[in-house]
């Protein structure tokens, strides 16, 4: 018979069970995760089910449809990706910033891209610059004010130090942060808006509303608090100020009023600086332009946390459940929105939070789209495996979506990874949203899949951040990665290094028949051949994907990985910068190479003008 916890539970879309990554019998999940999830929706465990049940099936409201421009089906388009900080000139100070942003845009629109895609550009935690990856930010609403070019703000002193930040092959994040934020304070102090700018930068602030200030305050007291031997994240501050309603916190807050102010300040710069960049993309000739990317939840001892605007389920971490290549599953450790508060606010903090995304972007990459329909949530501190998966008000997701999308006239991809569950890519491609599509995984028993059996609604690449470029991927580096940082056993790893050989002559036979591969390809050598990168390209462009994704790093470095993930300071991940200047991309022999065979399978269209 079924319990009352468990007919609760179903009734609010947990799963009961789920399949044993060694075959063995359905894990049940624990009664105590049921109930932690279920007080956190606000339900009482022991009361018998009330309201309308969660969705058990992916609905797709008649309305429920992104923007998806029909002229993409007469001229698919293709576009380049890259990591933001990673980029190198002889300007920035030690980090690609915003103004190199406009500049690449300015490049890849000249060589026939129509889109720039970067990294998240979240905002992180200024008082920890360490904290670094942009999938874990600290507020997805608001911008990371390291990626500000300070020479483009009256004021900001070059400095020597800044200067010396150029060089190195890594990105140090605390000595970009001390440098950029010193030299931003003191153009602030000593030119805070004035005249016409200071009615735009009220303006800012008065759009902006509760949400900025709370960001902005937040960030005063969380480098106040780090100065004084406590963390950047409200959980290490003192109890009175971990409430940004208590009289401590507004006390605190008429002190720093001038750190708060230089705070909302930096927001409004960089918000300008990623306008200009979009504009940039645009005016050479791009149809999409940026192309952002949002992460799947935020920190919970972050900015929106502590200001409620996360509506998080409390004592619970965004993670994966067990299966073949992580049998104990993953916690990613973000915290997870409440299906309930969603409802009960019509909504609201979801679609601020894309709005926030689509404001100076022409495409939005959504990571683990999975989400719209479930997560697989953790107890915070326990094993994944004591794990459930918890149901979202999928249809109301998609209006949502689907009506920001239309009204900022902005693709939507779907970063659908992992696991998939049955029929979310079809609902997917029926509410106008792209699947991500890596060469390096379809592939079926059978070896990698041709190019004409690729879906249209989707956008097609080589790899994403999480894997190696084409040339690290060729020789394997990622199997011995995760041999090396003990990921997998050397018996697995053995394998797995097996098995790439059989995938790089599958490759090869793949780029061959649909990509005009010709001539020798050893596919023995630990040197990736030029033939191939390029066969590789084209065979990407001649999908029938509606767009296409090539990797800066593939055509120019740096090599090593971006992401290693399951390591975090054991691995310096996203910190490896681009060993080639902006300036000389253009005349870079491979990116040259590229981008011609790209303009030459995926023409762009005569421009229209624009409105």
């Amino acid at each position: 018979m079924t319990s009352p916890l468990d007919r609760i539970s179903r009734h609010h879309g947990l799963t009961l069970a789920y399949d044993d990554p060694e075959g063995g019998p359905m894990r049940p999940v624990p009664d105590e995760t049921k109930r932690l999830i279920l007080e956190g929706l606000h339900v009482d465990p022991e009361a018998e089910p009330e309201g309308h049940p969660a969705p058990e099936r992916m609905t797709v409201p008649e309305e429920a449809r992104c923007h998806l421009p029909g002229e993409l089906s007469d001229a698919p388009a293709w576009g380049i990706f890259c990591q933001l900080y990673e980029l190198r000139s002889a300007r920035n100070w030690g980090i690609g910033d915003f103004a190199d942003l406009a500049e690449l845009a300015r490049i890849c629109a000249t060589a026939g891209a129509d889109f720039l895609g970067i990294n998240p550009v979240h905002a992180l935690f200024l008082a920890d610059p360490d904290r670094r990856s942009p999938f874990f930010p600290s507020n997805r609403r608001f911008l990371n004010p390291l990626y500000i070019a300070p020479d483009r703000v009256p004021g900001a002193q070059n400095t020597e130090e800044a200067r010396a930040l150029r060089s190195g092959d890594l990105v140090d994040y605390p000595a970009v942060a001390e440098v950029k934020l010193r030299a931003l304070r003191a153009a602030f102090d000593a030119q805070p808006p004035a005249g016409a700018h200071a009615k735009d930068f009220e303006t800012f602030c008065a759009e902006g509303g509760t949400p900025l200030r709370l960001h902005a305050l937040f960030e005063a007291i969380s480098s106040r608090m780090a100065a004084e031997g406590h963390g950047a994240g409200w959980r290490d501050w003192p109890e009175e100020m971990r409430d940004p309603n208590s009289p401590q916190v507004a006390e605190m807050a008429e002190r720093l009023a001038q750190d708060v102010a230089f705070h909302l300040w930096l927001q409004w710069i960089a918000r300008l600086q990623l306008r200009e960049a979009q504009e940039a993309a645009l005016d050479a000739g791009m149809r999409i332009g940026l192309y952002l990317d949002v992460a799947v939840g935020e920190a919970p001892d972050g900015s929106s946390t502590w200001s409620g605007a996360a509506a998080e389920l409390p004592g619970l971490a965004i993670g994966a459940p067990p299966d073949m290549f992580a049998t104990e599953g993953q916690v990613w450790g973000l915290s997870a929105p409440s299906p309930v508060a969603l409802e009960s606010q019509d909504f609201a903090p979801f679609a601020e939070m894309i709005a926030a995304q689509l404001h100076d972007a022409g495409a939005l990459r959504i990571d683990h789209a999975m989400a719209l329909w479930q997560l697989f949530l953790v107890p915070e501190g326990e094993s994944p495996a004591r794990g459930t998966h918890l149901r979202f008000p999928f249809p109301d997701m998609l209006r949502t979506l689907s009506r920001l999308s239309r009204e900022h006239e902005a693709l939507v991809i779907g970063e659908d990874l992992g696991f998939v569950p049955a029929g979310f890519r079809d609902a997917m491609a029926e509410a106008n949203i792209l699947s991500y599509r890596i060469l390096y995984f379809e592939q079926t028993e059978r070896g990698f899949v041709s190019a004409a059996e690729y879906p249209v609604k989707a956008l097609a690449c080589l790899s994403t951040h999480d894997l190696p470029v084409l040339a690290g991927w060729w020789r394997g580096e990622d199997v011995e990665l995760r041999r090396e940082y003990g990921m997998v056993g050397p018996e697995r790893s053995a394998a797995d290094a097996a098995h790439r050989a059989e995938e790089r002559a599958d490759l090869v036979s793949k780029l061959r028949r649909d990509a005009g591969l010709e001539g020798a390809a050893d596919i023995h050598s630990g040197t990736l051949p030029d033939a191939v990168l390029d066969a590789a390209h084209r065979f990407i462009a001649r999908t029938p994907c509606l767009l296409t994704g090539v990797r800066l790093a593939d055509l120019v470095g740096p090599e090593a990985p971006t992401n290693l993930p399951g390591t975090t300071d054991e691995y310096p991940n996203w910190r490896p910068r681009c060993p080639v200047d902006l300036d000389a991309l253009p005349a870079h022999p491979v990116f040259a190479r590229v981008t011609a065979l790209m303009r030459e399978e995926r023409p762009r269209p005569a421009p229209k003008e624009r409105t």
